[in-house]
């Protein structure tokens, strides 16, 4: 059996931190390209639970909920790199 693509596997996550620095054109591109990889995943079947982010994108709102964001640690937070195999 093949593996597939999971959401998880191709979102991209923003710190708090730069999530501040993205300009509005920016934050609109996020919220565009994530939508649609995630509707193109839920269209395949890959996507079976929808990720909470998708629901705040969808209501026009950041990544984060602003409460949960400007309390947390950023101790072990993992960044992705594109480039990494």
């Amino acid at each position: 059996m093949k593996g597939f693509v999971s959401f998880e596997d191709v979102s991209v996550d923003f710190t708090w931190e730069e999530w501040q620095n993205l300009d509005d054109a920016q934050r609109r591109l996020y919220r565009d390209v994530m939508l649609e990889t995630y509707s193109s995943l839920a269209s395949l079947g890959h996507c079976i639970v929808k990720p909470e982010v998708i629901f705040r994108l969808e209501r026009g709102s950041g990544p984060w909920m602003v409460e949960a964001a400007t309390s947390w640690s950023y101790t072990g937070v993992q960044k992705g790199n594109l480039n990494e195999n």
